[in-house]
């Protein structure tokens, strides 16, 4: 009963200096009964001195459970024994994710003082499924890293451009993201030159330089040669041409799924996506669903990769062995290609895969009998029999069905291709690499001065990635942002600063750019002082609204001033674009938001906050958050309109400043 006279009397203290009517607000009369039993809130929508009255009375231990958002955390000395996570994913803005090393450690920290308490618990509260992997980062992952987000504003820019002498080039040398950028230099340097040693420690050949060359023009000739035969396959895998060898099953298929080749199947089906002929909208929708066109069903031998994973025990996998006959549907997701001379045989499992027809590489000239039902393994089983025995009798290789004789290939862009195909593997047949090796010294040859080649490229893009870290970061940035400043007027074509610059070196607290153009064009002139508040709160003001329509309800004289900073906001956004800025411009206007427009224009009016909050969607504290930050950009434009002369817009901003501060809003802090 003491500590809750206690509560009553500081709660009410602490009030004493709003007014009646700020009293009766509801987030004021609904914290007090709480803090007597001893509960407390505490999170940006609450009232700021809400906020402050909660943090005394933790800190003097009148308060025993805390409901926090994790501002609370963040650098502050108060006397918490337990820290309970209600829940481990939090919103960074975009989206949920999981909360990071860093932001435990900060929060988890809170329970127990060091020198004052023996121990700290820290309760979580798991409300889903965690894999062990993002447990471990959170409770012993490595602390958030120190990365620079400098950026330049153009309020920056204008500020150093108007001394003489300053290079706005030097701040960005001598800033903390350069000193970043330079130091991942020596790390790419040291990478590059192991990686240019492994390159100089494969021989190809005899290691001779004339080997070498001799290679590499035999190597080039092969690649051109192999780049050629894929554009042929594409052109003999289209459905006018593969389509009628695919209509009846047993065709024996070579296909290769994501880059890894599953050698020789058999076909069981081919299908084409129903409605793609149709006219109309139902051609056009069925066309635009997703998935090939084209699918092939087609019996291949794999492994399951669940065989791979070390994880599972021998037993488990005895058992799976066991019942692999009944599994008959396979996926690139879930099987690879059996390898020969590595895998066990008892691995190996026949499987029905679809496949699209970019996935075909060679089509047989055999066809096999199939069963009509290969769902049960003696089937596959036999029909994979079949298949081997083909294989067997066919040593050179499966004989294929020719391009042009069978499958009458005849466009002018394969012939052209099959000719300089031709060209080339005359060249290589002559060539001496040919003449001189066995096939298997020159694969080994050529496979050598592969590797080598692609070591040689990653050296080289990693040492343009250590050039470019070595250069200026941002150059490129701060040229395009003075071609802005030029062309909206703020500064001449020798860099001077014009008045319009001079008004925009004043303002840091919302867009420099938008709203001296909103000055200079007279938007304000013509608008009264609570009009001209209501304007620049579209500026400050950046909660999310739902509605699709944000000017939907806006009177007359709170709509038009916001069409116009609309116009003004397209204007700057289509100088930057010119001027190289990567921007979209319906993205820049749309961050102009209306919504605080209404309870910002009644406040000027004089209404009361308890009446102002009832325009607004917003908690309370973001409400007087936004009227602060609004009237800081006020006395940032009165000072602007002061330095270029313009002494009826200051006292205009002036005016707007008084009327905003009063009552709950701009109330003293507790702690001052």
């Amino acid at each position: 009963e003491i500590e809750k006279d206690l509560i009553s009397q500081v709660y009410k203290n602490a009030i004493q200096g709003l007014s009646e009517d700020d009293r009766l607000l509801p987030q004021v009369e609904a914290l007090l009964p709480l803090l007597k039993k001893g509960i407390g809130i505490h999170h940006g929508g609450l009232l700021p001195i809400l906020k402050e009255i909660v943090e005394i009375l933790f800190s003097e231990g009148l308060i025993k459970a805390l409901f926090a958002t994790e501002t609370f955390a963040i650098g502050i000395n108060m006397p918490a024994k337990t820290v309970v996570f209600t829940n481990t994913r939090k919103w960074d803005g975009k989206d949920f994710r999981w909360i990071t090393s860093g932001e435990y450690i900060q929060m988890s920290g809170r329970a127990g003082r060091r020198g004052k308490d023996d121990r700290g618990i820290v309760i979580q509260m798991i409300d889903e499924k965690m894999e062990p992997s993002i447990c471990k980062g959170i409770l012993y992952g490595d602390p958030d890293p120190l990365n620079s987000s400098y950026r330049i504003s153009y309020n920056m820019l204008l500020n150093l451009l108007r001394v003489e002498d300053v290079d706005p080039e030097y701040l960005l040398r001598a800033s903390f993201h350069q000193y970043q950028q330079e130091s991942d230099a020596p790390a790419l340097e040291a990478q590059a030159d192991e990686i240019e040693k492994k390159a100089n420690a494969l021989v190809v050949g005899d290691g001779s330089d004339d080997m070498e060359s001799k290679v590499g023009e035999y190597y080039q000739m092969n690649e051109q040669l192999l780049l050629i035969e894929r554009k042929m396959k594409k052109i003999i895998r289209k459905p006018q041409f593969v389509g009628p060898f695919l209509q009846n099953p047993g065709r024996m298929i070579k296909c290769t799924i994501e880059g890894e080749g599953y050698g020789w199947g058999v076909l069981i089906s081919y299908k084409k996506k129903t409605g793609t002929g149709a006219a109309g909208a139902a051609g056009k929708m069925a066309s635009a669903t997703p998935g090939p066109q084209h699918t092939v069903d087609i019996m291949l031998e794999c492994v399951d990769r669940h065989f791979d994973d070390e994880t599972v025990n021998a037993a488990a996998k005895e058992e799976d062995i066991s019942n692999m006959g009944l599994l008959w549907k396979g996926s690139f997701r879930h099987c690879r290609p059996f390898k020969m001379g590595i895998d066990n045989k008892k691995l190996v499992s026949y499987r029905v895969f679809t496949i699209g027809l970019e996935n075909i590489e060679e089509i047989s000239a055999v066809r096999l009998f199939v069963p009509k039902d290969i769902h049960p393994e003696p089937g596959r089983q036999n029909l994979a029999k079949s298949m081997k025995e083909v294989q067997r009798r066919f040593p050179e290789g499966v004989p294929l069905l020719d391009p042009v004789q069978d499958m009458n290939v005849n466009s002018a862009d394969f012939t052209k291709l099959s000719e300089r195909s031709e060209a080339l593997k005359k060249r290589l047949s002559s060539h001496s690499i040919c003449a001189g090796f066995t096939e298997d010294e020159r694969r080994n040859i050529i496979c050598s001065y592969g590797k080598k080649k692609d070591l040689l490229e990653q050296v080289k893009v990693i040492r343009n990635e250590s050039r470019s870290c070595q250069g200026m970061v941002k150059r490129e940035e701060l040229k395009q942002m003075k071609r802005v400043l030029r062309h909206l007027g703020h500064v001449d074509a020798n860099g001077v600063i014009q008045t319009k610059g001079r008004t925009a070196c004043e303002i840091n607290t919302a867009n420099e750019l938008v709203v001296v153009e909103l000055m200079f064009i007279g938007v304000f002139n013509d608008l009264s002082v609570e009009q001209t508040m209501a304007l620049l709160s579209c500026l400050i003001f950046d909660e999310r609204i739902s509605d699709d329509d944000p000017v939907k309800g806006l009177k007359s004289y709170l709509s038009n001033p916001f069409f116009k900073l609309q116009e003004c906001a397209r204007t700057v956004a289509k100088a930057m674009i010119a001027c190289k800025i990567e921007l979209d411009e319906d993205e820049f206007v749309g961050k102009l938001n209306p919504g605080l427009m209404e309870a910002v224009f009644a406040w000027c009016k004089g209404a009361k906050f308890v009446d102002v909050q009832r325009l607004t969607g917003t908690f309370e504290g973001t409400t007087i958050r936004t009227l602060r930050r609004l009237e800081e950009l006020v006395r940032q434009l009165g000072s602007a309109a002061k330095a270029i002369g313009n002494h009826e817009l200051q006292s205009k901003f002036e005016k707007g400043s008084d009327l905003m501060k009063r009552d709950i809003v701009f109330c003293s802090s507790l702690y001052l």
